[in-house]
């Protein structure tokens, strides 16, 4: 017989989405249960976001040792025990684990183990693990179950020639030769840590660009950045498959009439949602052709009181900070409270590679497509003072102004960066992006001197007409 208990939410799925739900929704004085099949904090914690950025700053390391040298400081040949770097992403995993689990125990956040399926009634079934046959009621659940990566027919992940982000966050050993499957945020970062890590890289992608949904300009200079480094960019390929070599020391990768020699592959061609099972039959919650559920503007779905939230939401972004602030939106939404629904067009992007990448709002391409008139000012990290100290002057930032009758730039639609230290830098174009300012109202705030950060606002000073260093 079952045992039944009663929450004011029971979340399915401990990932960001959905811990930030309990969390939040704990902090209003909810009762909350989370059943989570793994451990909370899911993919971007355990096996995604934070284990990848941990390895993209063993790569900058790298980079910053490599390059000692330019500052007098002399080092012998650096060598690379990646298994060390391993061992430490484990150590910052394990850690930030144990306090988002104190942090819920602190909340009285109930953590319920086991695959949860949404039934009638608002009823949770947990299936399998420590709590299987527990059975939890609703008056609000929350579909929080994250996603996993996609795949490619003819490429059958093994963990030895073929290997998803999941396979390649436990290797022990950089291959000396990689083929990175897709041309998109994931793909770039991991062609570009690998290259600071002496791997020959090889990205191959079906598109015609990588980092779609990039601004253009952004595009070509990490495309130029990358053939500096010797990362080879192949685009418009369809990969159809690999044939592991006789000797059985790497694998050719057949993309359309090429053929490239590796000793590895990764797949980085998208995530699906993991809603198998998710829903009972019966249950009119609705999961489209994709597999993902569909929620309005405020995360509800077509059931009252069934919620979605993250990856398995359809036609979203999948970003951890995107399910932290849909969490938000539909806890308030639960509470009766006003609260403004998450406008996917203006969320923050942060890509990790060398240089970075960090944008929101329109590109230059998508405002012209909307029938909008632009004004853009650009400028280079060369001329800025702290890039040339550090030593890192590869980049730009680049703003998008709607163009006013008269021709000057009126609001803010984008703002684009690449270089030192942009993922860090973005939060002032994400408040006027989405504060819709005009760049005389952010163009005054004094920046400080020397810093990256000035770069934004010397680009901004330029809308104005009257820029200092940028004409």
């Amino acid at each position: 017989m079952s045992v039944e208990d009663e929450f004011d939410i029971v979340v399915i799925g401990g990932g960001p989405g959905g811990y930030a739900t309990a969390l939040y929704g704990a902090a209003a004085g909810l009762s909350v249960a989370i059943v989570e099949r793994d451990k909370v904090g899911g993919t971007c914690l355990h096996r995604g976001c934070v284990p990848a950025k941990e390895f993209l700053e063993t790569a900058a390391v790298q980079r910053t040792v490599s390059g000692a040298g330019a500052f007098g400081v002399n080092v012998a040949k650096s060598t690379l025990d990646f298994s060390v770097s391993q061992d430490r992403k484990n150590g910052v995993v394990d850690k930030l684990f144990k306090g988002l689990a104190g942090l819920l125990r602190g909340r009285k956040v109930t953590i319920v183990s086991g695959t949860g399926t949404l039934e009638a009634d608002r009823r949770v079934r947990v299936l399998d693990g420590e709590d299987a046959g527990r059975v939890l009621i609703g008056r609000n659940v929350v579909l929080a179950a994250g996603s996993v990566p996609r795949t490619l027919p003819g490429l059958d992940v093994d963990g030895r020639w073929v290997m998803t982000s999941d396979e390649f966050l436990d290797l022990k050993e950089v291959p000396a030769s990689v083929a990175v499957i897709g041309g998109g945020a994931i793909g770039c970062e991991f062609a570009s840590l690998l290259a600071d890590l002496g791997a020959k890289v090889t990205v191959l992608e079906a598109l015609d660009s990588i980092l779609t949904g990039c601004d253009e300009d952004i595009v070509r200079l990490i495309g130029r950045s990358f053939k500096k480094r010797g990362i080879e960019v192949v685009t418009g390929v369809q990969v159809e498959g690999h044939t592991p070599s006789a000797d059985g020391s790497s694998t050719a990768v057949k993309a359309g009439e090429q053929s490239f020699d590796v000793e590895a592959i990764v797949v980085s061609v998208g995530r699906r949602p993991r809603t198998e099972g998710l829903v009972a039959p019966g249950v009119a919650v609705e999961v489209n052709d994709r597999g993902f559920v569909v929620a309005d503007e405020y995360q509800r779905t077509a059931v009252p009181g069934v919620w979605a939230v993250g990856d398995v939401v359809a036609g979203t972004p999948q970003l951890a900070h995107v399910g932290f602030a849909e969490a938000i939106v539909a806890v308030k939404g639960m509470l009766g409270e006003p609260v403004l629904p998450v406008d996917y067009g203006r969320v923050p992007w942060a890509i990790y590679c060398h240089p970075e990448v960090a944008f929101c709002g329109m590109t230059e391409a998508q405002a012209k497509a909307k029938g909008i008139a632009v004004v853009t000012k650009k400028d280079p990290f060369g001329g800025n003072s702290r890039a040339q100290i550090i030593g890192d002057t590869e980049g730009v930032v680049k703003i998008v102004a709607e163009q006013q009758p008269d021709g000057s730039a009126g609001r803010i639609l984008g703002v684009h960066m690449a270089g030192p230290w942009v993922t860090e830098q973005l939060g002032a174009g994400y408040l006027a992006v989405n504060w819709e300012a005009l760049p005389e109202e952010v163009a005054y705030f004094i920046q400080p001197h020397p810093s990256l950060s000035e770069s934004f606002g010397e680009t901004v000073l330029a809308l104005t007409g009257r820029g200092l260093h940028v004409g």
